[in-house]
């Protein structure tokens, strides 16, 4: 097991996982854990970082011309290998670039930058995409924390909901069996509410392609809460019922419809980064009381 880095302040204390970049531990200043104890019966995860795709690709192929490559769901950096390029006692950035491996799976030169630091209660996260190359590069990006549900402030786990920043009135994108985005469900959410329950997760992960909002608050109705903000088109809620966590997840991505046959590049939710230019983008996780 790679050693976790440690950053915080007296509000937060934050490890991450060189495996993945992974964002392994948030506690607050009493040691309470905010996120997922990765229960190996329910999932192992914690925050994998999702790129160069988000989802699944239709029969796991991914496309660049008349070239397919074998590409497994939500790709490989969240099994990859990290360097520490940069730390401090309240900020870390790890680093990887290409290999002879990543292209195998995905035929393009790139750099991907994980930021974290800590600032008071607030932990900010910044992904950065840069292209050495002299072509555009195609990519898509996610970030998919699981936080602990409950929390752990004494609120029953029944009791937690989330309360968006904007109504969310639209259907929701559901998943099939293969984790292809099939059809439309009617929205969970009533107003700016969504009340957390086993039972929307029985068909998988519920999807806002778009989403309206780009913050949400998580917790019960009193004690202390997490405030979410990012600057993602879409928006992922997922757990396995019975499990100790809920993951919310903005996302520059998205799986592959039912039957897509098209290129990478040409795929919904995939951008474009010029030559030699850099992509950015970031998710913040707020303590409030």
């Amino acid at each position: 097991m790679d050693k976790w880095v440690t950053i915080g302040s007296g509000a937060l204390t934050a490890a991450i996982n060189p495996l993945g970049a992974e964002l392994s531990s948030l506690k607050d200043a009493a040691g309470r854990e905010l996120m997922t104890d990765a229960d190996p019966g329910f999932w192992r995860g914690r925050a994998p970082i999702l790129f160069p795709i988000v989802g699944r690709l239709n029969d796991d192929v991914l496309w660049v011309g008349d070239e397919s490559y074998r590409m497994e769901k939500h790709g490989f950096a969240r099994r990859s290998q990290f360097d520490l390029a940069d730390v401090s006692a309240s900020h870390a950035i790890l680093r990887m670039t290409d290999t002879a491996e990543t292209r195998d799976q995905y035929p393009f030169g790139f750099l991907l930058e994980i930021g974290f630091a800590i600032d008071g209660a607030t932990l900010a996260m910044t992904a950065k995409i840069g292209n050495p190359g002299d072509d555009p590069l195609p990519a898509s990006f996610g970030w998919h924390p699981a936080f602990a549900w409950p929390l752990p402030y004494g609120v029953a786990r029944d009791a937690h909901r989330i309360l968006f920043d904007a109504p969310e009135p639209d259907p929701v994108k559901g998943l099939n069996q293969d984790g292809l985005i099939a059809e439309d469900r009617a929205t969970p959410v009533a107003g700016d509410t969504l009340m957390l329950a086993d039972a929307l997760f029985e068909g998988d992960a519920l999807i806002w392609n778009p989403v309206r909002s780009r913050g949400l608050r998580y917790g019960g109705q009193s004690g202390p809460q997490l405030d979410i903000a990012w600057d993602a088109p879409r928006l992922g809620i997922w757990t396995k019922p019975g499990a100790r966590f809920v993951c919310v997840e903005p996302w520059h991505g998205i799986a592959d419809r039912v039957g897509y046959q098209g290129t990478f590049a040409d795929k919904p939710g995939v951008f474009c980064i010029p030559a030699g230019e850099m992509w950015s983008c970031e998710m913040r996780v707020t303590l409030t009381a």
